[in-house]
This record gives structure tokens, sequence and C-alpha cells, in this order.
């Protein structure tokens, strides 16, 4: 297991657990960012990462990035 912000360009990872504070796990949930779910990078740029998660593409911060394991 290892954060998203770690995980290849363009791999689909399937999302294995959700950290940080409980608002922070909802915020994520509600974009898509559930367990059991696939995500890949789209693309790294500026401390910000592209993803596509169920069929639409976000901008997350990297430190965001870091609470989603994979």
């Amino acid at each position: 297991m290892m954060p998203l912000s770690f995980a290849d360009l363009g791999q689909v990872n399937t999302i294995k657990k959700i950290g940080g504070k409980s608002e922070t796990k909802k915020f994520l949930e509600s974009l898509g960012f559930v367990p059991g779910g696939e995500v890949s990078i789209i693309s790294k740029q500026g401390g910000n990462v592209i993803v596509n998660v169920k069929d639409s593409r976000i901008a997350i911060g990297e430190d965001m990035a870091r609470k989603i394991m994979v």
C-alpha cells in the first residue's frame, strides 16, 4: 500500500483506504474516492495531481493525494 501521490502516471490503481480527518474523508468520498474504486493519475504539475476517478477528471493537491492509499 502506498499514497496515490507515489503512483505511476497512467497506471490504474485500486483505492485501499482514505486517511485524514473525517471532514477530509467525506470531501474525498463526495468526489468519488471510495475504497475499492479505481483511480489513475493523468498528470502531476506544480504540486497538483490530476486524476481520473469514476470517469471524471479531478485536480487535487498533492497533500490530498497523500491521504489516498492505493
